[in-house]
């Protein structure tokens, strides 16, 4: 028999199996798809978070800064004119001039839970104008559009001017998407109270300032010294020592996997090292 009239047969895939190892294929690629969109969502949220974190932590800084310097230079500086040092470490109303005995809880403008203006100088190297720089207010205070930004305002102390009134025109946006006084606040449909009860204890809102109080009319002084929260003899603004600094920053979307709010908590302490007199 002639070898080259033989017919030789060759193996190959049938159309059945060719649809099986495609549909193999694309169950594979499918899945390698959902977990890169998965993976590309979480990505999203945690430089979110960390976005919302570091603008958080860079505001804090700021305001422990702010803190710490108040009350200079003391009223004992060397320096007639009132503009050039501080009157007392905190600013209020009405009839701003001289530290006037108003006391938290009397009714004028003091230090409150959400909003704080500090007296200060906060340049007290700067060569240009050293030792007679001018005195600044800066305020903090939660509101904006959706009262969830913290806005910060320095203006320069003017004589009998009222430091709240003169704040209250110069405040910009400090830090975004505060929600310390928003416990009932939707983000995702999803309220903060309930996703995150441990950071709104009862769901009432959190305090961004809270004060303590030197008590120069107690001997000895109590130990530790107690927050101001009564109208007492030395309750004062002109005693305030130590604030604690409270921020509750949520991310501007939910998780993308998760559809929960995503908050950081941030605490500080400023005290002020400044003396009254």
């Amino acid at each position: 028999m002639n070898a080259s009239n033989q017919v030789k047969r060759q193996s190959g895939f049938t159309l059945i199996e060719l649809l099986v190892a495609l549909g193999i294929f694309l169950l594979v690629i499918g899945a390698a798809f959902t977990l890169l969109s998965t993976s590309q969502q979480r990505y999203r949220t945690e430089s979110q978070v960390l976005n919302s974190f570091q603008e958080a932590r860079l505001g804090m800084d700021q305001i422990v800064r702010d803190i710490n310097d108040a009350g200079f230079p003391p009223p004992s500086f060397a320096n007639v004119d009132p503009t050039k040092v501080t009157s007392s470490p905190f600013g209020w109303q009405p009839g701003y001039t001289v530290p006037t005995p108003c006391q938290i809880g009397a009714g004028c403008f003091t230090p409150g839970d959400f909003d704080i203006i500090i007296e200060t100088e906060p340049n007290p190297v700067d060569p240009s104008c050293f030792p007679n720089c001018q005195v600044q207010w800066i305020r903090y205070q939660l509101g904006g559009p959706n009262g969830t930004t913290l806005m910060r305002g320095a203006v320069y102390k003017q004589a009998s001017h009222d430091p709240a009134a003169d704040t209250s025109t110069a405040l910009v946006p400090f830090v975004e998407n505060v929600v310390n006084n928003s416990p009932n606040l939707q983000i995702g449909q999803f309220p903060l109270s309930a996703a995150y009860p441990a950071l709104f204890p009862g769901g009432n809102p959190v305090p961004i300032f809270q004060y303590t109080c030197d008590r120069p009319g107690v001997s000895p002084p109590p130990s530790p010294l107690p927050l101001c929260v009564n109208a007492l003899g030395d309750n004062s603004p002109l005693n305030i020592r130590d604030v604690a600094i409270t921020l509750i920053v949520a991310d501007p979307s939910p998780d993308a996997v998760t559809g929960r709010p995503r908050l950081v908590q941030l605490e500080g302490r400023g005290r002020r090292i400044n003396p009254n007199q």
